[in-house]
């Protein structure tokens, strides 16, 4: 009964918001039947910055615990506060100097929680209106500075913290919750731990059932994924969803019919046209860029019956979902880099050759 009233104010409210969303809201909503929706913590906003592999990331986790009934809202600045000044280093050390970016995959996020810990959302809030693109070129030209006068990774250190604090505010030292005192990383380690989550990707170029590195300009870190085909990817992404576990999704959000504004991305194309050859081409070609990544936290309907996958986004609670948006099936299919999903949704050998189990012969075994 519980499960039923949550699904029905969480459609009410996907349906109904955009009155509240100012200039969006002049785009009324389309009508979707929603079928599952996971629990979420509220929409954020990444500003004008290019981090929502950090938030569509932390997004997934805090789903993933929301769901298992822990009660978890995760500051992103904080991460993002660890990619730059990860950035400075890396421009400062390398012999050919290193292009500072703010962009990445997903899969980094999960590193950089490992490296250097988390912090929930109401201890290190981001400040309002941060220029992030004039802080990542000062922070580039101190990182030029300090190499060009050799002063050593110390001084750079305690340079591009003035610059963070100055900008981003101070970090806690201390994580403080239910009356115990946690360093970031001890924090980190408790709600994401090594292993815990699995990246998933689906092109032909590369053997399936492989773990392959993606060649995309944002893979900084040469992080590798489990090469599937492509009815294999959509299987697991429908097998999270329908048993709890949100996704992590990268993909193209450059597409003709993806609007932020109507909250509603579709392919452009024919649905017999949406096949593992297709998206191959429009890769190979660069048609598919790696541009953006939401958390995947449901699946709709339209009235035609066309499945459709709920998004929440980064850009703040606007739209006529007041920050989520729906994905259409083809859209996923065609337009996805990789997913990230938790290792606990991944159907298990045993019940891949259990001839009673629901999966379909559509799951690979995992290596």
């Amino acid at each position: 009964m519980r499960n039923a009233l949550f699904l029905l104010l969480t459609a009410l409210c996907l349906t109904q918001c955009y009155k509240h969303g100012g200039k969006d809201g002049d785009t009324p909503p389309e009508a979707f039947h929603i079928d599952v929706m996971l629990k979420t913590t509220p929409v954020k906003s990444q500003g004008n910055s290019n981090f929502c592999w950090i938030y569509a990331m932390l997004a997934t986790i805090e789903s993933e615990h929301l769901m298992q009934g822990d009660s978890v809202n995760l500051s992103a600045v904080y991460v993002c506060r660890h990619a730059l000044a990860e950035q400075a280093r890396m421009r400062y050390a390398k012999k050919d100097g290193h292009k500072m970016t703010m962009r990445g995959m997903s899969t980094m996020t999960l590193k950089l929680l490992q490296r250097y810990g988390a912090m929930p959302y109401n201890s290190f809030r981001q400040p309002d209106k941060v220029d992030y693109k004039s802080l990542l070129s000062a922070m580039q030209q101190t990182a030029d500075s300090h190499k060009a006068h050799l002063s050593g990774i110390e001084k750079l250190d305690k340079d591009i913290t003035q610059q963070l604090e100055t900008h981003l505010g101070f970090a806690p030292e201390w994580v403080f919750m239910l009356s115990c005192q946690y360093t970031p990383i001890e924090f980190a380690h408790s709600i994401c731990q090594v292993g815990e989550y699995v990246g998933i990707t689906s092109f032909t170029h590369h053997p399936f059932g492989s773990k392959v590195v993606l060649e995309v300009p944002d893979n900084l870190y040469q992080d590798d994924f489990l090469n599937v085909p492509l009815d294999s990817m959509m299987a697991y992404i429908d097998s999270a969803i329908t048993t709890g576990h949100p996704v992590c999704w990268e993909g193209d959000a450059t597409e003709p019919k993806f609007s932020f504004r109507k909250g509603v991305g579709r392919w452009d194309g024919k649905s017999t046209e949406a096949t593992q050859r297709r998206r191959q081409m429009d890769f190979d070609s660069q048609k598919t860029t790696d541009d953006h990544c939401m958390a995947i936290v449901g699946m709709a309907h339209d009235k035609q019956g066309r499945k459709y996958y709920i998004c929440k986004n980064s850009w703040g609670k606007k739209g006529p979902y007041r920050g989520f948006m729906f994905l259409s099936e083809d859209y996923v299919r065609m337009k996805t880099i990789a997913i990230v999903i938790p290792t606990a949704a991944l159907p298990t050998a045993d019940q891949m050759k259990n001839p009673h189990t629901e999966l379909d012969e559509s799951f690979p075994l995992l290596p």
